[in-house]
């Protein structure tokens, strides 16, 4: 759908709801591009296989957390890579079934006569099939989605940063390990809604037992700082963690602060960040926040709801989120 067809539509259609469906507006979805795609089973059922491994296991390891596909899990990966002998435009980068959903990185190579969601549409109907064959085989022909395997349509982000590329394979590859985390210590990855802190309600993913802590610093740090400024208030900020058992808090705007929380996580230091952007119930950390969230040292805070578009940050946000780190450290 284009802009003009968008805006004449849009009066009627009542209020916008949050989606992760949603295809971007004004996109061609016939062009040359790069997309990550997500879908998931209805109603969240593992039938594409079974997670197994540990989850601190070395990648290397024979004992490294990975996902045994099941029979249909086999056919739906056949069915992914399928894509490119049926539209040879398009070509299958990267792909990671899990018991749950799929993920599979697309590039259309060149132009196509046919919409993306065509090509997607395609893969369903050759699950579908794969499915009901199984369930024939299986003598239960009724139940388990009346033979439609995955959920109503799908999410697609457009590759579009530099260096995004490297880090969906990275998301991809290490989606097993994620799950096996998740699963060892589910309540630091469950969403948490009506979390009042002080004068406050936010949302939150993380360990809420770090706002107990009985000393909480706050990182902020001035925009005008210098590279060696900026190291020697890391150095100092990490020392005083250390030594006193503090729990760092910040909403990480500056370059000051981003390289205070990010030096904290990677030594293993206990962190609560402030996030403009909210959670849904499907919300969980970034990769990167995984083992942190797992050891019970990390706590996102999201004080606004969320969005399906990220709006630019502005002045009295960041002034409201520093406001809010200062009310947590009771400072």
């Amino acid at each position: 759908m284009n802009w003009e067809d968008f805006k004449a539509r849009r009066a009627f259609a009542g209020e916008k709801k949050a989606s992760m469906l949603r295809r971007r507006v004004g996109h061609d979805y016939q062009s040359r591009r790069i997309y990550l795609i997500t879908m998931t089973v209805m109603d969240r059922r593992p039938l594409l296989g079974t997670l197994v491994g540990d989850a601190w296991a070395p990648d290397d390891s024979p004992s490294a957390p990975r996902v045994e596909l099941s029979a249909l899990g086999q056919q739906v990966l056949d069915c992914w890579l399928a894509i490119e002998k049926h539209h040879p435009e398009v070509a299958v980068l990267a792909t990671t079934v899990m018991p749950d959903h799929l993920h599979g990185i697309l590039f259309v190579e060149r132009r196509m006569e046919r919409h993306l969601g065509l090509v997607i549409r395609g893969f369903k109907t050759g699950c579908n099939k794969a499915l009901r064959s199984s369930m024939q085989q299986q003598c239960c022909c009724k139940g388990d989605g009346d033979g439609y395997l995955w959920s109503r349509g799908y999410n697609d982000h457009i590759l579009e940063g530099k260096g995004e590329l490297e880090r969906w394979f990275a998301y991809l590859q290490d989606n097993p390990r994620r799950l096996a985390i998740k699963r060892a210590h589910p309540d630091f990855f469950r969403v948490q809604f009506n979390v009042t802190i002080g004068s406050r309600t936010y949302a939150a993913i993380g360990n809420r037992f770090l706002l107990d802590a009985p000393l909480k610093k706050q990182v902020q740090c001035s925009r005008s700082l210098t590279e060696t400024q900026i190291e020697e208030v890391t150095a100092t900020m990490l020392q005083h963690s250390r030594l006193t058992g503090a729990v760092l808090v910040s909403p990480a705007i500056s370059d000051g602060e981003a390289a205070v929380m990010r030096a904290a996580l990677d030594t293993g230091l206990s962190l609560i960040f402030l996030t403009p952007w909210g959670f849904n119930t499907f919300s969980k950390p970034g990769h990167q926040y995984y083992e942190a969230c797992a050891t019970g040292r990390f706590l996102i805070l999201a004080p606004w709801p969320h969005e399906n578009q990220r709006m630019p940050l502005t002045r009295q946000m960041c002034l409201q989120l520093n406001a809010m780190a200062a009310e947590i450290c009771g400072e």
